[in-house]
């Protein structure tokens, strides 16, 4: 096949690039790198079945000819969705048509990344595909939660009035290698924080939940997506649940840090509890996931280690300039 996935220079959408690769499938990757990184990509220089074009696709272009549509472009910490809250609400709306158009174009088949943030910070525990959600709609983080909620409703209608064959995935908490380190996630500020000696900041009292999970997990479920018939949500993360103080207290462990854990006030409108019921997934794609937190932590360590250094040898070497610097001005 040739497979056109936006957002290709993203934590998921590397990995699925990869993914997609490894199957034999030709690549084309779009990204306007917002918050995307050709670091990412760099392993793939020199494959050929593999093309990368920078682009926002909330303006159209045509890829030409295009076996599979894969939609995993989007901001999607809170850290970047809050500052590019206009993007954000803009590649959910006029870049999800514009690859629903291509597909529809080609006759390509359709997935669509979508987000356990569609249930808000939920009533009903833990959350099956079913629940309608308990979302803000004019809170801070709206622009992200509407956006993937209007992107569904659009995804649903292009399958419905124009016969794209389209799918759905709510992704849960997922972790791992190319994670950005300071992105706001949970995962990946307590490792930068520990493996740097900082403290641990938990907002709020570290009683809410949520669920992790591996990346390969994650990619193996979309993936088992991707090749099914079915075309409504389906939850795709890790069941097992975690208050974010637990969550601390392993990367403690992992790391063996002595950081201590510091508290801070609860953002607005941040989820009490996430958990996703991974019943449809068992049952409709005799899948779930396999790798546990403690697992999945050190199974991220050296990515983490490896940015924590190459951050701290770039910091030195611009200091060093900035000393020659002023070297030569005095």
């Amino acid at each position: 096949m040739r497979v056109l996935i936006a957002g290709a220079a993203g934590f998921l959408g590397s990995h699925l690039t990869d993914a997609i690769l490894n199957e034999g499938h030709e690549v084309i990757g779009v990204d306007n790198l917002c918050t995307g990184s050709l670091e990412n990509l760099k392993h793939l220089k020199a494959e050929p079945r593999f093309e990368f074009c920078e682009h926002d696709i909330c303006t159209s272009f045509d890829p030409k000819h295009v076996d599979y549509v894969f939609n995993f472009a989007s901001p999607a910490s809170p850290a970047d969705y809050m500052r590019l809250g206009i993007e954000t609400l803009m590649v959910g709306s006029a870049g999800t048509r514009h690859l629903l158009e291509t597909a529809k174009k080609y006759g390509a088949k359709f997935l669509h990344a979508s987000t356990s943030e569609c249930y808000g910070d939920p009533d009903q525990h833990p959350q099956t595909e079913e629940y309608w959600g308990h979302v803000n709609p004019i809170g801070p983080r709206s622009v992200y939660d509407e956006s993937k909620r209007f992107s569904e409703a659009l995804v649903t209608a292009y399958r419905r009035y124009e016969q794209v064959d389209a799918r759905l995935v709510r992704i849960f908490n997922t972790y791992g290698p190319r994670l950005q380190l300071n992105d706001g996630r949970v995962i990946s500020n307590f490792l930068s924080q520990a493996l740097r000696g900082d403290d641990l900041t938990i907002y709020g009292d570290g009683s809410q939940t949520r669920s992790f999970c591996y990346v390969s997990d994650e990619i193996e479920g979309i993936l088992q997506l991707s090749r099914s018939d079915e075309h409504t949500p389906v939850n795709i993360g890790n069941p097992t649940e975690w208050t974010i103080l637990e969550c601390a207290k392993a990367v403690l462990g992992v790391t063996g840090s002595k950081s201590k854990i510091v508290l801070r006030p609860l953002p607005q409108d941040d989820p009490s509890q996430r958990q996703p019921d991974i019943s449809k997934a068992k049952r409709l794609l005799n899948w779930e996931p396999k790798i546990d937190l403690e697992t999945g932590l050190k199974l991220s360590l050296g990515y983490f280690r490896s940015c924590i250094e190459a951050a701290g040898k770039s910091h030195q070497e611009h200091s060093q300039i900035g000393i020659v610097y002023m070297g030569i001005r005095s």
